[in-house]
């Protein structure tokens, strides 16, 4: 698996950001049985950014905290067969990996968000992470059941990695 990480801010954590991406990365697609060694693209911005971002790619002109972007169109979330089928569309051609997506956060809304839910800013990122991870894999949120598998999924990822609400 590799992930990418640019952080476009000046703004520093008290913890490893590659690390615990790749930790809540590993997890969810392990978790997901992804077959494949995976790639994933991680933006750090701030709230302008992201609400660029937002307004470019969704036509939403306000910030946010996190936006997902799937490079694959899934007709059942993490149903990875048939794949191969479209290795040019989702494919690396030099390392091979399956290409999920890309992930954008903003780090005024993860240091605002910890601080609102009473928990770290460690856990405010993995949680967001693996949010978008889920989406990435093909889930959503948009009806009331889709949210609480969601929402399961990132409770049992955290909590297997024991990032849990401090």
């Amino acid at each position: 698996m590799t992930s990418y990480i640019e952080n476009e801010t000046d703004v520093e954590f008290d913890f490893p950001l590659q690390e615990i991406a790749d930790q809540v990365i590993l997890q969810i697609l392990d978790t997901e049985e992804c077959p494949y060694e995976s790639q994933v693209n991680i933006l750090i911005t701030d709230n302008a950014g992201i609400r660029e971002y937002n307004a470019t790619y969704r036509d939403i002109d306000k910030e946010t905290d996190v936006l997902s972007f799937p490079n694959i169109e899934y007709e059942t979330p993490s149903d990875f067969t048939g794949l191969e089928d479209f290795e040019a569309d989702y494919f690396d051609p030099d390392s091979g990996e399956l290409i999920l997506g890309d992930i954008i956060l903003s780090v005024d809304r993860i240091k605002q968000q910890a601080k609102e839910y009473g928990h770290s800013e460690k856990r405010e990122y993995a949680f967001l992470i693996a949010h978008s991870m889920l989406h990435l894999c093909g889930y959503d949120h948009m009806e009331e059941e889709e949210a609480k598998v969601m929402e399961a999924k990132q409770k049992e990822a955290l909590e297997a990695l024991g990032i849990t609400r401090e």
